[in-house]
């Protein structure tokens, strides 16, 4: 594969961050550095975002202003915007009804978006930025950002009572992203009517069948992107009818065009 020059990328094209993303079931971390602004959005994970180099600013849909920070958690399907231009940033986004999901609603119930003081930044994300800079594997990345994420939400030991049927759900759908996913072959799966699905998804998770497929399914995209598929045949892995179909839903979800974010060079050694 030919090389490819970021810093050209930046200067010829609409660019956001340059970096890495890793996922695993239940959430994804999202590093590098930014290069403009997100626009205003929302989605159905918890989202965390801890600078690692320089600050950034963030808008909720409540507030009037922007508020500069160098860390903060934003609760499901809560409208914000984000401005880390120049900064070095970890974002980890985090399943709502994970142990640590649960563990993240309780601390900062009451809160669209809360900040976090330097302090607890600074002790949640150190060891992840120092595995980055030194170009770590995928795999331990993925595992220093859970641990940033237990730090968080308080170290929860267990998964909070869930349905055992959404439980089952939840399960039989992730190896299936990349395939057609119908309510009523779920339901079917868990011995329940569609209708009876479709009201104790909503009541469990928080959010529609359809909503958390459309989240799962670019989670899914990002990550196999990210790992060398094209655009096109990341969305077609990831269940998406195209690449326009994931455009829009990254807009929608995460404030911009998927195509705005570029896969850093490797770093020597790793």
């Amino acid at each position: 594969m030919a090389t490819v020059d970021r810093d050209d990328q930046v200067r010829r094209r609409p660019v956001t961050g340059i970096g890495r993303i890793i996922g695993w079931p239940g959430g994804s971390l999202w590093i590098g550095r930014h290069h403009a602004q997100v626009q205003d959005h929302a989605h159905h994970a918890i989202q965390i975002s801890l600078a690692m180099e320089g600050g950034f600013r963030v808008q909720a849909g409540s507030w009037e202003d922007w508020r500069p920070t160098r860390g903060m958690v934003a609760m499901p399907d809560r409208r914000h915007r984000f401005d880390g231009r120049g900064a070095v940033i970890a974002t980890l986004f985090v399943e709502p009804t994970s142990a640590r999901g649960a563990a993240l609603q309780r601390r900062f119930a009451g809160s669209d978006v809360a900040l976090l003081a330097n302090r607890e930044v600074h002790e949640a994300v150190q060891h992840l930025h120092a595995h980055y800079v030194a170009g770590a594997s995928d795999a331990l990345m993925a595992g220093l950002a859970q641990g940033a994420i237990c730090r968080l939400a308080g170290n929860p030991a267990t998964a909070p009572s869930q349905d055992p049927r959404i439980t089952a759900a939840l399960a039989w759908m992730r190896p299936r992203l990349g395939q057609k996913v119908r309510l009523e072959e779920v339901a079917a799966q868990v011995h329940l009517s569609p209708g009876r699905f479709r009201h104790l998804f909503v009541s469990q998770t928080g959010t529609s069948l359809r909503a958390w497929l459309l989240w799962a399914r670019m989670e899914r995209a990002m990550t196999c992107a990210f790992q060398g598929r094209s655009w096109t045949e990341a969305a077609h892995d990831a269940g998406f009818a195209d690449a326009a179909h994931l455009t829009r839903t990254c807009r929608r979800m995460i404030g911009l065009a998927p195509s705005m974010l570029v896969p850093e060079e490797p770093k020597t050694g790793s």
